[in-house]
């Protein structure tokens, strides 16, 4: 596998981005270099990290390592809800550039909304739109924002986002998130792509992983359940960006390029949609998110 085989999306301002990435969510410091290290020696060409991860030093220090020139690797980072308003998003770039050991990020991204104090949140924004026009980020967007917290954000503020990261999964398909992006012109980025939050209902645990759908369609093409979701993903038009830290499974999730699935398992993979939301709701108050306090380095 070549990085010329990665299929690429175009964001709204024409900036071009790999259709999939390593994520380095919950992945250790002392472990983020070596994933980074395997993910690019893999393909990878994208790296999606954030400030609230505590490991952006470490994807700098192994994209510098890696011997791959800077501009063959598109960074992705995301500010935290504590680093929101105006001037202090502004020092928030800064913290995280001199973390990453960049001058310029491709992707900037606000982590969530803080509904409780919303004009913060566009304030922080506006700070992601004079970045943008000042050539230190290629391109901004959003994270986990519904479509009723979109609805309100678009007309606030002058750049529409390049990109919405949200939970989206076989178990979770968020079809209204989806076409409001589509007609807004916001690429969905899948965060948990591949279901790694496993639901319950009542005494029974599902898991996507075991799911009889996915197994059967892995078989018929010689594919994990992992690789049959990713793919899906990946032809209905979605970034994803999988995680882990085993050098085998960052290899597998990124196999996925030599298969097609056809429109009847699209269509049986779209009707597993249980409608449950794995991470926090983002429509709600987060008031736990504003104990966390991004350092300054």
């Amino acid at each position: 596998m070549t990085q010329h085989t990665i299929p690429h999306y175009t964001l709204n301002n024409g900036v071009q981005i790999p259709a999939i990435g390593l994520g380095v969510f919950q992945t250790p410091p002392a472990e983020t270099t070596a994933a980074v290290l395997a993910a690019l020696a893999t393909g990878y060409r994208h790296i999606d990290t954030a400030a609230a991860y505590g490991n952006e030093r470490e994807v700098g220090a192994a994209i510098r390592g890696s011997g791959i020139a800077r501009a063959e690797v598109f960074i992705e980072t995301k500010l935290w809800v504590s680093d929101y308003g105006y001037d202090a998003a502004l020092h928030a770039f800064d913290k995280a550039a001199a973390k990453l050991g960049v001058d310029v990020i491709d992707l900037l991204l606000l982590h969530q909304p803080r509904v409780e104090d919303f004009e913060l949140t566009v304030a922080a924004y506006k700070a992601l739109e004079k970045l943008l026009a000042d050539g230190r980020v290629r391109a901004i967007g959003i994270s986990n924002f519904t479509p009723a917290i979109l609805a309100r954000f678009l007309p606030q503020v002058e750049v529409v986002p390049a990109v919405n990261q949200i939970e989206l999964h076989p178990y979770f398909t968020q079809a209204a998130s989806v076409q409001a992006h589509a007609e807004a012109g916001i690429l969905t980025q899948a965060w948990s792509p591949i279901g790694g939050i496993t639901h319950y209902r009542g005494s029974q645990a599902s898991s996507t992983f075991t799911d009889a759908t996915l197994v059967g369609i892995g078989r018929r093409h010689g594919k994990t359940p992992a690789q049959v979701m990713l793919r899906w993903h990946i032809q209905q038009g979605r970034q994803v960006i999988p995680k882990s830290t085993r050098a085998a499974r960052i290899g597998e999730n990124f196999d996925i390029f030599d298969f097609a699935l056809g429109d009847d398992e699209l269509a049986a993979i779209d009707a597993l949609d249980k409608g449950m939301r794995g991470g926090p709701d983002p429509d709600q108050p987060q008031p736990g998110f504003l104990k966390l306090s991004i350092p300054e380095a």
